[in-house]
């Protein structure tokens, strides 16, 4: 468990590496059991990432879900009433259309639960991320590879690999803090593209995939804990910290032979009653 205070998005923005902050963790999780899982092991924010939709619900990519779904998860999140800060997820399509409406939008996530917002892309964000926070909803932006893009970008490749592509990516980066964003997820990038968008902003970057000198690193619940589908390639970004995917298969199985075999239930899982219940309730021979 952390000794730091618990996180608020005032303390958090102030978790800069290069002024002595600690790094900041964050881990994306959908749900009550995830939540309060990630939250006894000390986690600064849970991030209810619209990646539920590859990770838990089948999808190829995240553009299938909308905010009823995320709002859905976010519930079950608060309900473990965690620790960690609770970071709501816009999903494709929910901030896209009016400024308006990604203010409704964002609300909703706050009313389910969420203490603050993320979205994705770049300077053409400006104007919603502006009105999200005149309507006093934190935000944090996500730069570099950024999976609602999958279409427009032809896949999921690493982004800000050239010079140009860099320097746009770092000047958007200080357009939308300027504009108060209170963080940046730094996705796919190289490491020194990382580092420059670190050293560039007075607000914390959280990496993934964005080397090791950003000022947090984020991972998902499923990935770290090698929960999810093994014939699905896993980004060179993970580092699996356990197999519980395989664990869990093995102890369904050991259920399965035990129920076919008759061992289960046993003793200790069956409800006894008297023997006079049971003669009222046999036929007479």
């Amino acid at each position: 468990m952390s000794d730091l205070p618990k996180p608020t998005v005032p303390n958090l923005r102030a978790r800069k590496r290069r002024d002595g902050g600690v790094p900041i963790v964050m881990v994306t999780a959908y749900d009550e059991p995830g939540a309060r899982i990630v939250s006894e092991a000390g986690a600064d924010i849970i991030l209810v990432g619209d990646s539920v939709a590859n990770t838990v619900l089948g999808y190829e990519d995240t553009l299938h879900v909308d905010i009823d779904v995320m709002a859905h998860h976010t519930a079950a999140v608060a309900r473990a009433k965690p620790r960690s800060l609770i970071l709501g997820d816009m999903p494709w399509m929910s901030y896209h259309v009016s400024e308006a409406e990604a203010v409704r939008n964002a609300a909703t996530l706050v009313r389910a639960g969420a203490q603050a917002v993320k979205l994705e892309g770049g300077r053409a964000r400006l104007g919603v991320v502006e009105a999200i926070i005149r309507a006093e909803i934190p935000v944090m932006g996500h730069l570099g590879l950024t999976p609602q893009s999958v279409l427009a970008m032809g896949g999921f490749r690493v982004q800000g690999k050239s010079v140009d592509a860099a320097t746009a990516l770092l000047d958007a980066a200080k357009a939308l803090a300027a504009a108060g964003c209170f963080g940046f997820v730094i996705e796919g990038v190289p490491d020194v593209v990382g580092a420059a968008a670190t050293e560039a902003l007075d607000v914390p970057t959280i990496g993934i995939g964005a080397g090791p000198a950003c000022d947090g690193q984020v991972l998902v619940f499923h990935d770290l804990l090698g929960l999810g589908d093994p014939g699905r390639p896993v980004p060179k970004f993970v580092r699996q910290y356990a197999s519980l995917g395989q664990l869990a298969t093995e102890a369904v199985a050991s259920f399965a032979d035990d129920v076919r075999s008759g061992a289960f239930p046993g003793e200790a899982e069956t409800y006894h009653g008297s023997a006079e219940l049971g003669d009222a309730l046999t036929p007479d021979a």
